[in-house]
C-alpha cells in the first residue's frame, strides 16, 4: 500500500477575542520554536525529539502557557524544519572549480549553517484531538488557546471531498494571513501500489520550455504540451521586474516581491494542471519516465537571449513532484532515469552522434541511417526505451554510447 498526503486548507471566522488568542498562542509557540532552534544549534544539531524533549520540557513547560502538547509540537515542529534543510543540503552539494577547471562537489550537511535556523512568522502546529476536534456534527471546530479551547465556525469550500472515512486527519497549522484565520490540515489515505506484473503501459517524457512535455507512449504515439505562451508570459514577468528593479524604490520592492509571488503561484497551477493533465489521460497502471533532471544545464541556443535563464527558474522538479502524486493516486508511478544521450541516441540503428541534433530547426537526422523526427519526439522515444528497460529489471538504465557509423 501507498500513503497519499494531501493538505486541506480551512477557512476559520473567529470573532475579536478569539483572534487575539489565537495571536497570542502563535506568537508564543514562534518565540518557543526559536529557543528550540538556538539549542538545536548551539548542541551539534541534536535532532532527536526524545532528546530535545529530555533537555528542554522543564524549562519551557515552566516559562510559557503553552500547554504540555503544544510544547510537544514545538520540539517536533523545529526538529522536522532541521530535518528539511538537511535534506535539501544534502541533494544540493557545494560545486567549484579546481585548479584543472574541472567541476568539484563537497557535500553538504548542517554544520554549513552559520545560524540556527529562524521562525520568523507566528504559528502553531495543532494535533488531532488534544488540540482541535470538530464538534457539532462537523458544523464546528474546537480550538486550543493559551486559556480554554474555543468553538467557531469553519468553511471548507473545495475540499468537501476529503470529509469521509477515507481520509485521516493529521496535525494542522494554525495561519494568519493578510488578516484571515486559516487552519490548514494534513490528510492521508492509504492505496494500492504500482504492480509491474499488471502489463502497464509506459509513457517516456521529455521536459523543457518550448514544449513543456513531450510524451511517447507504448503505442508508438506523441502528444506535444505546446509551451510558447508560457514562454511569452514569463517573457512579461521578466520585464516587468526589469522595470521595477531599475526604479529601487521601497514601493518598487514591495511590488517585486508581490510580482514573485503571483508568478510561483501561476508556475504552480501550470504544473499542477499538467500533471492531471498526464495522469487522466494515460490512466491507472502507467510507468511515467522522466529524466532525473538533478544538477542537468539545459542547452538554450533555441531560445531568444532574454529566456536563456527560463531553464533554470522553470520548477521542472515541481512538475516531477506533482506527477508522482497523481500517479500514486491511480496505482501508477513515476521512475527517472539518466539522461545522458537521450537526445543523441536514434532509436532506429542506436546510433549516438551530437551533430544529429539541429537545434535551429528542431528537428534529429540520423547520419547511419537517415531517421529523421522532432528533437523532442526523439528524447520521448528514448526515455520510454529506459522505462522499458527498468521494467525489464535494469535498476539503473542508461544509454550507452554507440558511435560506429559504417
Amino acid at each position: 500500500m501507498v500513503k497519499l498526503g494531501r493538505t486541506i486548507k480551512l477557512r476559520l471566522y473567529p470573532d475579536t477575542r478569539q483572534s487575539e488568542q489565537f495571536l497570542a498562542m502563535s506568537q508564543e509557540y514562534q518565540r518557543l520554536a526559536n529557543i528550540v532552534s538556538q539549542w538545536i544549534f548551539d548542541h551539534e544539531f541534536q535532532l532527536s525529539w526524545l532528546k530535545i524533549n529530555h533537555h528542554l520540557y522543564k524549562l519551557l513547560r515552566e516559562k510559557s502557557e503553552l500547554n504540555s502538547q503544544m510544547i510537544q509540537s514545538v520540539f517536533r515542529t523545529v526538529s522536522a524544519r532541521y530535518k528539511t534543510v538537511q535534506k535539501q543540503m544534502k541533494q544540493h552539494s557545494y560545486r567549484y572549480k579546481n585548479e584543472a577547471n574541472k567541476w568539484i562537489k563537497v557535500p553538504r550537511n548542517l554544520t554549513w549553517l552559520v545560524k540556527p535556523i529562524q521562525f520568523r512568522r507566528p504559528q502553531a502546529d495543532l494535533v488531532r484531538q488534544s488540540n482541535y476536534s470538530f464538534v457539532d456534527e462537523m458544523q464546528q471546530i474546537s480550538l486550543t488557546t493559551l486559556g480554554k479551547r474555543t468553538k467557531l465556525n469553519f468553511t471548507n469550500k473545495g475540499f468537501e471531498k476529503y470529509f469521509t472515512n477515507d481520509w485521516k486527519f493529521g496535525t494542522a497549522k494554525l495561519v494568519h494571513n493578510q488578516g484571515k484565520w486559516f487552519l490548514h490540515i494534513g490528510i492521508t489515505k492509504e492505496v494500492g501500489d504500482f504492480d509491474t506484473k499488471d502489463n502497464p503501459q509506459i509513457v517516456g517524457i521529455d521536459r523543457g520550455l518550448r514544449f513543456l512535455a513531450t510524451a511517447f507512449d507504448s503505442e508508438g504515439k506523441t502528444l506535444f504540451f505546446d509551451g510558447r505562451r508560457i514562454l511569452r508570459k514569463r517573457k512579461k514577468f521578466l520585464e516587468v521586474r526589469r522595470q521595477l528593479q531599475s526604479k529601487g524604490t521601497r514601493s518598487a520592492k514591495k511590488k517585486l516581491k508581490r510580482l514573485a509571488q503571483r508568478e510561483n503561484r501561476w508556475m504552480t497551477d501550470v504544473n499542477h494542471r499538467l500533471a492531471k493533465t498526464l495522469a487522466a489521460l494515460y490512466g491507472p497502471h502507467t510507468l511515467f519516465v522522466l529524466e532525473d533532471l538533478t544538477n542537468v544545464t539545459f542547452n538554450t541556443d533555441d531560445l531568444p537571449k532574454s529566456l536563456h535563464n527560463s531553464h533554470r527558474s522553470w520548477s521542472f522538479f515541481q512538475l516531477e513532484s506533482f506527477l508522482t502524486y497523481e500517479a500514486q493516486v491511480i496505482q501508477s508511478t513515476v521512475v527517472k532515469v539518466n539522461p545522458a544521450f537521450t537526445s543523441q541516441r536514434c532509436p532506429k540503428c542506436g546510433l549516438v552522434e551530437k551533430n544529429n541534433r539541429h537545434h535551429d530547426t528542431h528537428e534529429y537526422w540520423c547520419k547511419k541511417c537517415q531517421y529523421r523526427c522532432n528533437n523532442d519526439r526523439l528524447g520521448a522515444m528514448n526515455i520510454k526505451m529506459l522505462g522499458q528497460d527498468w521494467l525489464s529489471g535494469v535498476k539503473q538504465p542508461k544509454i550507452k554510447k554507440l558511435t560506429t557509423i559504417g
